[in-house]
């Protein structure tokens, strides 16, 4: 894996927590509306609603916060390890678990990443939206945009339809910004009991990816 992170300036763009949501700020000033959150306001949520009423809202919140606190970790792992850093140590569950999950990922879906152009990169398109991709570069010949997700269980092609979204709006936004021409996207994905998952769309999917995003999009500017 060759690093190659002066080849783009992804510097222009910084993240601010709001509490309506994620935002960015441009070079401008501009505040822009990230993609994870233009996503959570235009998904259908009854079946999230029925779970956190059938196991309760203190359960749920646990759920979560476990969940995020466990992506986080392996995120982490994941970086330090393209970086050649140290990567994260201590042997609790959370810490042992987001470790093997991160080695599936390691092994199995960045082994075939040939370059990496950026790390955490903030990504922008004009002033309708904003977000932050996992890892810019080239997987298997061709330039990309990867993620790295992590799950209870192993996920069908239907339930990471929002995934195929959000990495379709951060590739438009690198095609905006620098010009490039990325149509792969690729999803490294790990269970808690290690199975390993990859989706990946292609120049065959992305006209479909693109207008699929672009509804979604509209949809949320006539909410807000």
């Amino acid at each position: 894996m060759k690093l190659n992170l002066d080849k783009f300036d992804y510097s222009q763009v910084r993240r601010l927590e709001e509490t309506t949501g994620r935002k960015y700020v441009n070079a401008q000033g501009d505040k822009i509306p990230s993609v994870t959150t233009i996503l959570s306001k235009t998904k259908d949520v009854t079946h999230l609603l029925a779970w956190r009423k059938r196991i309760g809202d203190k359960a749920a919140d646990q759920i979560t916060l476990e969940s995020t606190s466990l992506g986080t970790t392996m995120h982490t792992h994941l970086e330090n390890y393209i970086k050649g850093m140290a990567r994260p140590g201590g042997n609790n569950l959370g810490r042992v678990m987001a470790r093997n999950m991160a080695d599936k990922i390691i092994e199995h879906g960045l082994c075939n990443v040939d370059e990496v152009w950026g790390i955490e990169v903030p990504l922008v398109y004009d002033t309708l939206w904003a977000g932050t991709t996992d890892l810019v570069g080239v997987y298997k010949g061709e330039p990309a945009i990867m993620d790295f997700k992590t799950t209870i269980k192993p996920k069908t092609l239907e339930r990471v339809d929002d995934y195929r979204l959000q990495l379709t709006a951060y590739a438009e936004s690198h095609n905006y910004t620098f010009d490039t021409q990325i149509k792969k996207l690729v999803v490294f994905m790990c269970s808690r009991d290690l199975q390993y998952q990859e989706f990946v769309w292609d120049l065959n999917d992305y006209q479909k990816n693109l207008e699929d995003w672009t509804a979604r999009l509209a949809e949320y500017y006539q909410l807000v």
